[in-house]
């Protein structure tokens, strides 16, 4: 097929640069039939959403390029090639089965039952946590004080006043069934096998671990960030995410 404005520019500028498609298949770890039908403008063999604006992300990044407007281009052509959408005959609209006002009246009730049960524990809880801490602080001036004067500050409180940083929101993207496998600070969040077009999303305070079966079917967002592929294409690979991932 007929390469657009786009995939001409992108085949440009990598052709300006002296790199090599072998060069960039092998720095950015994206399939060379990716990279090929960027170029080309075959959009039947990209995949879509979030993994096509991965790969150009990857690729700007790596030529130098401005991100945002090599995304920008790449949506324009990309929606001029979409299929206009058939315009459905005007259909009439059935009326209701009886029954369902009857359901809806039963259901706005087991809502209420709900809320108040809920309000109910809520409550009692309250009570409860209330009669501990008064309960705990009676025992607390009951007891005699160890010794006076100011007393230096633990580890404790000198890690508190310390600004903790940012959590971190991982989010796994695949463009294909493969399985993956995720620690978060060392625990297990997940270790199943993931359809094509599946998003998840993960906290953690300190890192995560990232463990795919088919490296070029993941597409991770560490807190809005696009990350590097795991491994190359069409072999497993693990990746090591932190907070030294979001520095510039």
């Amino acid at each position: 097929m007929a390469r657009g404005n786009f995939g001409e520019r992108l085949k440009r500028e990598r052709e300006l640069r002296e790199v090599s498609m072998e060069e960039l298949t092998k720095a950015t770890r994206i399939s060379t039939r990716f990279v090929e039908a960027l170029e080309n403008e075959d959009w039947a063999k990209l995949p879509g959403g979030v993994f096509g604006h991965g790969f150009v992300r990857t690729i700007a990044r790596y030529l130098g390029l401005n991100e945002e407007a090599l995304l920008g281009e790449y949506d324009s052509a990309r929606a001029e090639h979409l299929p206009t959408p058939l315009l459905k005959p005007e259909e009439r609209i059935p009326s209701p089965p009886k029954w369902l006002p009857a359901a809806a009246v039963l259901v706005v009730l087991l809502l209420f039952a709900g809320l108040f049960f809920a309000v109910r524990y809520a409550w009692h809880r309250h009570a409860a946590h209330r009669a501990a801490k008064k309960s705990a602080a009676v025992s607390l001036a009951a007891q005699p004080q160890s010794g006076s004067g100011s007393a230096s500050p633990g580890p404790a409180e000198q890690s508190s006043s310390t600004p903790a940083a940012a959590p971190l929101d991982l989010s796994v993207s695949t463009s294909a069934a493969t399985r993956v496998r995720i620690l978060a600070d060392r625990n297990l969040l997940l270790d199943t096998e993931l359809p094509a077009g599946e998003t998840r999303h993960f906290s953690a305070n300190q890192q995560f671990e990232v463990t795919a079966g088919d490296s070029s079917a993941v597409l991770l967002e560490l807190n809005g960030k696009a990350m590097p592929p795991l491994g190359a294409p069409g072999a497993s690979g693990t990746i090591v995410l932190s907070q030294k991932d979001l520095r510039p």
